[in-house]
């Protein structure tokens, strides 16, 4: 079998994906590979492929319960033998997928990477025929990660310890230059075997939203979306549950998920958002990378979080099937204020918290760019795309407004205060601000103080503005104080011009619901509950639609939709067929 037929065989897809192939190619020639593919974009496949091709075991690594449960899952409804390890299960359930495993019967087994702490584990593993392990999320080895976890650190030795010597595939989605070269260095991986495609995402819309009452714009979006699935963060517990209340009495099924839920309510309401019995989550980032649910149109973000990794990551959560979706973040600068009280009361050292403030600042640019917003992303992690004609800064049709003036009076009050301190007390100073500080100072005495006839609060964002468009720079730290970067000195000297354009509401997600798909939806609810799993492990919404369009009337057509293969053609050809059947004879009597 090859790689293309395993494909169409096993997941019902006729071709792969960009990146994908390549991929395959360099794992089973026993190269250890790097692939950097964006959320959406087929990871999984990269090394279930060739677990498909090979007679040994796949072992992967992977971070979460979840995710395993769902990859699992998914797995052993295309017919592929698979299983997991976690520390939820019992003595006698790890010995009965051990054993399954030494008898050739698994082709895929997940475990987390802690596991391989355990010296236990690895003296099984020696009996274990390993000859590829696959490190899911693999940004997560490296220090200059969002989300890096010490265990990841330690792979590199414990591979060593494994005799059979297996290739490695290293998978993420985000990946910055610097990480990318952290997790090639560690896992011993040629720089030639990196495989990386566009991380821009065409079917996700992204969305900033500022000046506006988030409550308002979220209620008034969910009325204008009513059956659609989506997730909405937020940085902290309590506006979890703020929102979360607010939500449910206004008559809304959404459910709550943070880390101050008992495991029990947390895996319920998890297991009821995969299922599609509440359709709205409204969690922290705890609510993370064990998403694999395909069908979610909308990502809501009520408050920043930390970096740009954690947001296009968590934002990436929309729209996995193809389908069109949305990305929205609602944008307040106070918020950024939480992230930093996070970052100077975490256990991490210097080094790092420095490292957290870098990132953070990188958002805060993201938040007042007038670039891209899809282009900006793509190009914070090393690439480029065209402007993608939709965000909204792309569509934003405001007349732009000449701020030359403007621009030049906050610059030179940062050279007339020696670039030493950050913008909220540049903008005091330009506001003419009493405050103690900048009295005692003798800030009061400068020529631009007072100067702009604007609340601090105005000119802050007109900073943040500046400062996103490479006018000014910021220091990096706890405390970043700003300075006038090489463009801003061309604005000073009048051979550079700036300019800044000067409510926002809902709009319809871009799909709207017929009446054969919310019944074929049903029929797959029904399907997934009774064999106790999430529904898009079934079908997805991407493979639902093209049922509506395609109308077909045998097992052949059905076959030729896209993810369906023959272990799914066996399982639900017949009742989706019949569905179909069913739905067209009613309209034509009801002619």
């Amino acid at each position: 079998m090859t790689p293309t037929t395993a494909l169409k065989h096993y997941f019902g897809y006729d071709d792969f994906k960009d990146g994908q192939k390549q991929v395959i190619e360099l794992v089973l020639a026993h190269q250890n590979t790097l692939a950097l593919l964006p959320t959406g974009g087929g990871k999984s496949l990269c090394y279930q492929i060739p677990a498909l091709l090979s007679p040994d075991l796949t072992l992967v690594i992977s971070p979460l319960i979840s995710l395993m449960k769902d990859q699992v899952d998914s797995l052993l409804q295309n017919g592929i033998s698979a299983g997991l390890l976690n520390s939820s299960q019992s003595f006698a359930e790890t010995k009965a997928v051990l054993q399954k495993a030494r008898r050739h019967e698994l082709k895929l087994l997940y475990i987390a990477p802690e596991r391989l702490e355990n010296q236990f584990f690895l003296e099984l593993l020696e009996d274990l025929p390993v000859s590829l392990v696959a490190v899911d999320e693999a940004h997560c080895i490296s220090q200059w990660g969002h989300d890096f976890r010490p265990s990841y650190l330690k792979l590199p030795l414990l591979l060593a310890q494994l005799k059979q010597a297996p290739t490695v595939i290293a998978l993420t989605a985000t990946a910055t230059p610097q990480v990318a070269h952290d997790i090639k260095t560690l896992l011993q991986i040629p720089t030639t075997n990196e495989v990386k495609t566009s991380f821009a995402r065409p079917n996700l819309t992204f969305k900033l939203i500022k000046g506006t009452n988030f409550e308002k714009y979220l209620l008034a979006y969910l009325k204008e979306n009513p059956h659609e699935s989506g997730i909405i963060y937020a940085a902290t517990r309590k506006k979890v549950e703020q929102l979360g209340n607010l939500l449910q009495k206004c008559g809304l099924n959404a459910g709550i998920y943070h880390a101050g839920l008992s495991e029990t309510v947390r895996k319920q309401n998890q297991e009821d958002f995969l299922y599609d019995r509440t359709p709205i989550m409204v969690a922290t980032n705890a609510f993370g990378m064990g998403i694999d649910k395909s069908n979610v149109r909308f990502v809501i973000h009520a408050q920043v979080p930390g970096s740009l990794e954690a947001y296009y990551q968590e934002a990436g959560r929309a729209g996995r099937d193809g389908v069109a979706s949305e990305a929205i973040l609602f944008y307040k600068e106070a918020d950024l204020r939480v992230q930093r009280f996070f970052i100077d009361n975490s256990e991490a050292d210097e080094a790092h918290r420095e490292r957290d403030y870098l990132k953070l600042q990188s958002l805060s640019r993201y938040a007042n760019t007038e670039e891209c917003l899809q282009r900006f992303l793509v190009q914070y992690f090393g690439q480029d795309c065209p402007p993608c004609q939709k965000c909204t800064n792309c569509t934003d049709t405001r007349a732009k407004q000449d701020i030359t003036k403007e621009a030049q009076m906050i610059m030179s009050c940062i050279i007339r205060m020696r670039a030493h301190f950050g913008k909220k007390i540049v903008a005091q100073v330009l506001a003419g601000s009493k405050a103690k500080r900048i009295l005692e100072l003798g800030f009061d005495q400068l020529s631009t103080y007072g100067i702009m006839h604007k609340k601090a609060t105005e000119i802050e964002s007109l900073i943040d503005f500046l400062t996103a468009s490479g006018y000014l720079e910021t220091t990096n730290g706890q405390y970043p104080t700003l300075r006038v970067a090489k463009r801003g000195g061309e604005v000073l000297r009048g051979a550079e011009q700036v300019f800044m354009r000067q409510e926002v509401v809902a709009k319809k997600v871009v799909m709207i619901d017929n009446e054969l798909f919310e019944k074929l939806r049903h029929l797959r609810r029904e399907l997934a509950e009774a064999q106790h799993v999430p529904p898009f492990v079934i079908f997805s919404d991407q493979t639902l639609h093209e049922m509506c369009e395609k109308l077909p009337t045998d097992e052949r057509a059905f076959l030729e939709l896209k993810g369906v293969g023959h272990s799914k053609l066996e399982k639900y050809g017949k009742i989706f067929l019949d569905a179909l059947t069913n739905y067209q004879t009613i309209k034509k009597e009801a002619h």
